[in-house]
């Protein structure tokens, strides 16, 4: 099964509709998860230490490739050090979701593992969902997100008409036993529709024109991905087998990063990002900072403690 995420780029109901509620506190997190905006359906969520694969297809520079694996290293408290606010604390949101989840303290830890590069195109430049799948399954098997990231000039099915990308699972049959793994697949929009998957970088397709924001890593296309990929980490997260936490139908959920769609600072409204932080020297805006002196524009997060959409600034 596989989720879509569409970043329609006015599309910000109203933040009263996802943020008017009761103020939960801690302790009463677990009692109070079917009045969540996300309900809680149950199922079983990713735990413990999981790999994400990284699986290159088209061509994509080694400084492409290092903003997004950079990205993913700087999820982990442990990756190095970051200055506030920090990647790491923007993921840290997905936690109380576990909370909800079990009375337990189940733990979620992500870490870069394999990067799989296919340059050549070896299945064309045409891609159907069937096919992005398949690609996926050549990441790990167990305890793993396989990300399949395409390049600007690979057509997807739905790319730039109703999705900028989508996670799902898969099962599969590892030394006799029925296991499942995650995956997610990221399209760089930079010659298709940059103005759709790719604000605030980039002057929007419809909606209010305002001017684009200059990215934080100096490439519209795969700073826009990094985005469209974090929205997509934070669903994988917290509903990762199509039964954990979303709002409204199964195959087509609000999750815990669209729950906020087009916000990504304080005081964000359609055609507004919010007010982000930005780079004396370079002008580029950002709201995270992460490894290897990194900046990131970072999706808010549907905080299930306090109803509200979650920003790092």
């Amino acid at each position: 099964m596989a989720f879509s995420t569409i970043f329609k780029l006015f599309a910000v109901i109203s933040l009263l509709n996802v943020c008017i509620a009761s103020r939960a506190t801690p302790n009463s997190l677990v009692e109070d998860v079917q009045t969540q905006l996300l309900k809680y359906h149950k199922g079983a969520l990713l735990q413990g230490r999981i790999s994400v694969n990284l699986i290159w297809y088209g061509k994509f520079t080694p400084s492409q490739r290092a903003i997004v694996a950079d990205f993913i290293t700087s999820l982990s408290p442990s990756s190095p050090s970051q200055s506030q606010p920090s990647v790491a604390a923007w993921w840290k949101t997905t936690e109380k979701y576990y909370h909800l989840a079990s009375a337990r303290k189940p733990s979620l830890s992500l870490y870069l593992n394999k990067q799989i590069l296919d340059d050549s195109y070896s299945i064309g430049k045409s891609l159907t969902q069937n096919q992005l799948v398949d690609l996926a399954s050549k990441g790990e098997k167990m305890n793993a997100i396989n990300v399949v990231l395409t390049a600007s000039d690979v057509a997807v099915d739905g790319f730039c008409q109703n999705r900028c990308g989508t996670h799902g699972s898969k099962s599969v049959a590892v030394k006799g036993k029925n296991q499942k793994f995650a995956y997610i697949w990221v399209g760089n929009s930079a010659t298709q529709c940059a103005g759709y998957c790719a604000w605030p970088f980039h002057q929007p397709i419809y909606g209010p024109q305002t001017s684009p924001l200059i990215a934080p890593n100096n490439d519209v296309g795969v700073d826009g991905m990094v985005i469209n990929l974090a929205s997509l980490l934070a669903g994988t997260a917290t509903n990762p087998f199509g039964n954990g936490f979303y709002q409204g139908t199964a195959d087509a959920p609000l999750e815990a990063a669209t729950a906020c769609p087009g916000v990504y600072a304080k005081g964000a409204y359609p055609g507004y990002a919010g007010d982000l932080l930005v780079e004396k020297t370079s002008g580029a805006s950002y709201n995270a900072h992460g490894a290897n002196g990194r900046k990131y524009v970072l999706p808010a997060i549907y905080d299930p403690s306090t109803s509200k959409c979650s920003t790092l600034v």
